[in-house]
This record gives structure tokens, sequence and C-alpha cells, in this order.
């Protein structure tokens, strides 16, 4: 014991390394999106469910639907609980452990039987003296947050698959609505076949009419099938078989619109909102956490440990007139030589946390390219639907007149 005690203080001296409480920056934020000039800039709102500013209740019902009854979402929310419960069991390698035991035991020899009974309770506690152990509850509580912010990215996801399936499914909807009047374009296709016979019209008007005509005949089979596939994606998206939906959703129904006062959040509250950089960031955490576990085993390791029984010949006499047994034990263990294994594990650990800086940074860049590439294709959305201001003395001639005019010249 006096052994054990000195060598513990020899080593005393002897500091692991400790993870860092935060990872390093991976990429600094802009102040300014670079293509989001006109947008104003603020801090981020909570736009956890940014659904219900549409002002769509059917899309509001299959989201919150998709939220509850996904697959994906299922499976993420099943990883958060196992990584939750990993915790709790780094977190008991913190604690003692105490078990209870019972024996019996029936030896004969030279003609002579005898019996034994026993009971006791062991105990058995080993110090974080290296801080290992503390190290992996850290990696454990890192892992945790990782499996939330993946079932958060799981939800951002479904969310945004089933807006963009809703809203095919309603533009397709609305696509058939106004090439309804495919009656009125054969009527109109058969009157100019007649204008053409009586030599009031010329062969091209009852080509271009026969051509509409028919274009419109080949986009609606289309359509149908589209929007028969977007019933088909929301079904499976809400967790139920395809074709279930059918009936719900075979009344057309107009288009949500977003809100016009689209405002944008700064970049860094950006980059906290999204659930792929939060789990990113918990992974280097957690690597780093676990390059510190590995480093504590190069250190000695102190077990305590304890016994107390009652021993007795027969079973009636073991809680009355049975013999007390207590014993007490502690054990230093210290690596000496392993072939460089546990060097290996540090370095292996240290190269898994340079992979997850690695990782953080990419994500962080993919992220920031994500919004500036959707700002880049709002900003053309808009210039396309808004009409161009051509000076009325630089208007385009139209592609007739000039040509009438070269003919005439």
């Amino acid at each position: 014991m006096v052994f054990a005690c000195s060598t513990l203080c020899g080593f005393s001296a002897c500091t692991p390394m400790r993870p860092p409480s935060q990872p390093p920056s991976a990429i600094q934020p802009p102040a300014a999106w670079s293509q989001a000039p006109s947008l104003a800039q603020r801090p981020a709102d909570d736009l956890a469910r940014w659904w219900q500013r549409l002002g769509d209740a059917d899309l509001s019902a299959l989201i919150d639907a998709a939220l509850r009854h996904n697959t994906s979402v299922d499976a993420a929310r099943a990883a958060l609980q196992q990584s939750r419960a990993l915790r709790e069991v780094s977190a008991a390698a913190l604690m003692p452990t105490l078990s209870g035991s019972g024996s019996a035991q029936r030896s004969r020899s030279n003609s002579a039987t005898s019996n034994s009974w026993r009971t006791g309770l062991d105990a058995s506690w080993e110090p974080d003296l290296f801080g290992g152990d503390h190290a992996a509850l850290e990696a454990r509580d890192a892992d945790a947050a990782a499996a939330n912010a993946r079932l958060g990215d799981a939800q951002v996801s479904v969310a945004a698959e089933v807006a963009l399936d809703y809203l095919q499914l309603r533009s397709s909807q609305a696509r058939i609505a106004a090439q309804a009047n495919l009656a009125n374009q054969q009527d109109i296709q058969q009157i100019a076949q007649w204008r053409a016979q009586a030599g009031l019209a010329s062969a091209l008007d009852v080509e271009q009419a026969r051509a509409a005509t028919a274009q419109t005949q080949a986009q609606l089979p289309a359509l149908d099938a589209s929007i028969t596939k977007a019933g088909h994606a929301l079904a499976v998206l809400t967790g139920e078989a395809p074709g279930t939906l059918n009936a719900s959703l075979q009344a057309a129904r107009p288009l949500p619109l977003p809100a016009q006062d689209l405002a944008l959040s700064l970049p860094a509250d950006t980059l906290r909102q999204r659930p792929d950089v939060r789990a990113a960031e918990a992974a280097v955490v957690a690597a780093a956490a676990r390059v510190t576990q590995a480093d504590a085993a190069r250190y000695p390791s102190l077990h305590l440990g304890g016994s107390i029984g009652l021993n007795a010949l027969t079973l009636g006499s073991l809680t009355s007139g049975g013999s007390l047994a207590a014993s007490l034990l502690a054990n230093v263990s210290m690596p000496l030589f392993d072939g460089g294994a546990t060097q290996a594990t540090v370095r292996a650990q240290q190269a898994a946390m340079a992979q997850a800086q690695a990782s953080h940074r990419g994500v962080v860049l993919a992220a920031l390219k994500d919004v500036e590439d959707a700002l880049v294709a709002l900003r053309a959305d808009r210039e396309r639907a808004t009409p161009w201001p051509w000076p009325r003395n630089r208007r385009p001639t139209p592609r007739c007149w000039r040509a009438s005019a070269t003919r005439a010249a």
C-alpha cells in the first residue's frame, strides 16, 4: 500500500492533455452577404416553423405529420436516445459499483460431510486520477449534442421536401386548370380548317392551331403523372403508403405565396441556426475529448475494492451466528511496455480530431455557399418577373417587323 501511494505521488505531476472547451474557429463568417445588398439584414428570428408563414393549412398539416411519422426523423430520434443512454453509461463509470453475492458449498472428505454458506457485498471504485473517464463523459456529451443537431437537420430536410413536393403538386394542378381549354383549342382548329377551305385563312394558320392543340394534349398526361408522383412522395414522407393521400389532395388549391417582407439573418446567425454546422462543431469537441481519453491511458490507474460477508456452516446460523469477514484491496497498475500501442492510439485520435476539424470547415463553407447561391437564384427570379424598363427610344423591334422591313427594302 505504501509503495502504491508513493508511486501515485511520483506520477501526480504528470498532467495529461485536456480538450479545448470550444473547437477552433473554422471559418470567420463575413459581416454581410455579398449577394444581398438590397435585403434587410437583421439578427435571426425564430424560423423553426417557417411553413406557417405561407398560410396554407394543408401544407402545415402535412409537415406536422411528416415530423411525427417520417422514418428518417424516427431514426434520428432513436439515435439521439441511444446517445443519451451511452452518456449515462459513461457517467456511471465515475461512480463506485456495489454488488451482492451468495454461495453454498457441500464437500466430503474421509466419509465426513460439511456444508458452508456465505453471503456478502462487494464494492469497487477506480478514481479518475488523470481525467480519462471525465474526457469520455465529455465526448459522450458532445456525441449527444451532435445527435440532437442531426435530428434537427433531418427535421429541416423533411419539412423542405414536403414543401417542395406540395408546391409541385399544386403547380401541376394549376397548369392543368390553365390548360382545361382543350375543347376550345379543338374548336379553333376546326374553324381554322373551315376558313382555309373557304380561302379565308392560310395553311399556316391551320398548322398553328393544330400544333397548339397537340401541345396541350401532350402536356396533360405528364401533368397528371406529376400530380400522382407528388402525392406518392408526400404519403411516403408522412409515413404512409403511396396513394393514401390521393383523395385528400385531389381538390386543386392555389399555390401558397411567401411573405414579401423577406429579411435575411446575419451570416454568423445563419451558421448558428444550421443543424449541420452545430453537428460538425460537436464532432470536433467529441474528437478532442477522445484524444484526452486516449492520452490518460498512458498514466497509472488506481483500483480500490472491498468486500464484507458472513460465513456459516448452516443456512439458519448464517444470519444469527455467522462469522463476519471483511477485506480491503488497493491495486495500482501502470503500462510499462505495450509495443507503442498506447502512443499509436493517441496519434490515431489526434488524426480523427484533424478530420473532424477539416469536416467542420467544409460544412461551414458549404453553408455559406448554399445561402449565397440561394440569394443569386432569388435575385434572378425577381429580375425575370419584373418587366424590363426599356427606354421609349430604345425598345427592340419585333422580328416580324424587321422581316417586313427587309422584304420592303
